[in-house]
């Protein structure tokens, strides 16, 4: 095992090469002496998910980014549309966030309960920087100074059928009620180009049976959701603003602001696709 694990980060490195690997190793995060931050993250068992991450992103997804400058340094939500069955859009965020800003920003997307309960998932997303989407979580995240990427549609984005893609679903209200406890920024984000990677319908009595969110079917051959189209992605980061509020507000009053958000991004999402010429490209 230790053998395989060094044959890996010695490709990871003939394939990222000193610029990526000053990148990787200059992600700013809290770690201790034996480089683990207190959620799993490591720099260097990293870095074989970064190769194989910067392949997909240059030449699979082939993603640009827009308006990457509206990131600011420090805390920040960084609040997205959800869709593709499996999290390829929050992949091509983090990515870009790595390979396309200066200075590259280490970006926590909130995993669901239930990918922790998968063999492996939840060791593998721990070294490569993402967590449990609990508010406790994120909290101590946003105090550490961290960049955290939340899906406010959830497990309504992803298993949205083909035909009301790029139609964002309610919001829910967690995020912004974190964004006004902790007093952080919320940047809008639109990803163009992950709802035709994945288009497949919902086997919804199956999903509850198996105690998943959703069961996806593809029209085609493999018939489940293993390896995206090639779509391309486009990734459009918003300016970010600064809501003012008590968290403890009741819903009627926290409502608008998520409603503010919402809109906001679906417009953002609106010119991306009348901006991209073709699906591929």
């Amino acid at each position: 095992m230790e053998l395989i694990k060094e044959a890996a980060a010695a490709w990871a490195d003939g394939q990222l090469g000193g610029e990526l690997l000053r990148r990787i190793r200059s992600l700013s995060t809290r770690q201790n002496e034996y480089g683990y931050d207190p959620f799993g993250f490591n720099r260097e068992d990293a870095r074989v998910a970064v190769a194989v991450a910067q392949l997909i992103h240059r030449k699979y997804f082939r993603t640009e980014s827009f308006g990457i400058a509206n990131v600011p340094e420090g805390p920040c939500l960084l609040v997205a549309n959800h869709s593709g069955q499996l999290p390829w859009d929050g992949f091509s965020v983090a990515s870009t966030l790595i390979f396309d800003r200066e200075p590259p920003r280490l970006v926590r997307a909130m995993v669901e309960r239930y990918a922790q309960t998968l063999p492996f998932v939840s060791y593998f997303f721990a070294r490569c920087g993402q967590i449990l989407g609990t508010p406790e979580n994120c909290r101590r995240l946003l105090e550490a100074g961290e960049a955290i990427l939340v899906f406010p549609e959830g497990v309504r984005g992803i298993s949205k059928p083909i035909t009301k893609r790029y139609q964002l679903q309610a919001f829910g209200h967690g995020f912004m009620r974190l964004a006004l406890e902790a007093r952080v920024p919320i940047v809008p984000v639109a990803i163009i180009g992950a709802e035709e990677h994945l288009p497949a319908f919902n086997v919804t009595p199956l999903a509850r049976l198996l105690g998943v969110p959703s069961f996806p079917i593809m029209p085609t051959p493999p018939f489940v959701p293993l390896l995206p189209y090639p779509a391309k992605h486009r990734i459009y980061f918003g300016e970010a603003v600064n809501f003012v509020g008590d968290p403890d507000d009741d819903e009627d009053d926290i409502a608008p602001l998520v409603k503010q958000v919402r809109a906001t991004v679906q417009s953002m999402v609106q010119v991306g696709l009348k901006e991209r010429r073709h699906i591929f490209w």
